[in-house]
């Protein structure tokens, strides 16, 4: 099979900054604007957000907030509780589809990942010392984790619909990482059956049925997507649309104001004048 997080990895940045490690005080707020991964080791604690009901972990888990999502964490006084957290960007305000496609949170046992577990204990072992490259060494491996959980929610088919469920499908995969790796193609609805091994009709309906959206919305958004990354790293309007499968910077502006509301150089003025005012 292809590889299902090539194409996204390459427009997307992954990262992860370990924050904390070791006893945890009692009660914590996590409210920054972005995701967070939480390994409890040892507990109980009662995770608190709006995204989920009250939940009670009893045993060694991982506790996953893909998006922007405050929660709470609270101890019982006298439980010994044991936490590394960390602060994760899977490029979701960027517009990572998949980052977009998981659900707000994830509670795992850690007992269910056995294939996660050299990374973790490596994880762990690094967190317990105090060595030089300390800090880089568990953010590289809690960014490694991050992939390792991606192929297991991928693998383990944990949505029913969407993007991560057309991962999990392999059939419907290689036609969407066919749409990762080269947005530059022009990819009509019988080259992508053909990738998936499937009848138009029948591959039509099944996209349909398990990401939720057509193959040529998916696509077009998709463009969309890649052509946002291109522009916010500075290439030029002519070099976006070659590399996302327009024939002109025309056509692209076109596309470009069809779905997201504004030209190209526009849209890019405005992103960043947001971030100067949030740097301010």
């Amino acid at each position: 099979m292809a590889d299902r997080l090539a194409g996204l990895l390459q427009h997307y940045s992954l990262s992860a900054r370990v924050f904390h490690t070791g006893a945890f005080c009692g009660q914590h707020h996590y409210a920054a604007p972005h995701g967070y991964i939480h390994l409890l080791r040892r507990g109980p604690i009662t995770a608190r957000s709006s995204v989920h009901e009250d939940l009670l972990v009893t045993e060694p888990s991982l506790l996953f907030y893909p998006r922007v999502a405050s929660h709470r964490f609270v101890a019982a006084p006298g439980d010994t509780v044991d936490l590394l957290c960390a602060e994760v960007d899977l490029g979701a305000s960027a517009g990572n589809p998949l980052a977009m496609a998981l659900p707000p949170m994830l509670q795992i046992p850690l007992a269910d990942l056995p294939g996660l577990g050299p990374t973790l204990d490596l994880l762990f072992a690094e967190a317990g010392r105090d060595q030089c490259g300390r800090q880089a060494a568990i953010d590289r491996l809690c960014e490694l984790l991050l992939i390792q959980l991606l192929r297991y929610l991928m693998d383990q088919g944990a949505a029913q619909t969407g993007l991560l469920a057309g991962l999990a499908d392999p059939k419907l995969a290689r036609a969407i990482t066919a749409m990762h790796d080269a947005p530059q193609t022009a990819w009509s609805l019988e080259a992508l059956a053909a990738q998936a091994g499937m009848s138009r009709a029948r591959f039509a309906a099944a996209f349909k049925d398990t990401v939720g959206v057509t193959p040529g919305d998916y696509l077009a958004d998709w463009r969309m997507n890649v052509s946002c990354t291109l522009l916010k790293q500075g290439r030029p309007v002519a070099v976006v649309a070659d590399r996302v499968g327009y024939g002109s910077p025309n056509a692209l502006a076109r596309a470009f104001r069809a779905r997201m509301g504004c030209a190209p150089r526009d849209w890019l003025a405005q992103v960043r004048g947001e971030a100067a005012l949030s740097d301010s």
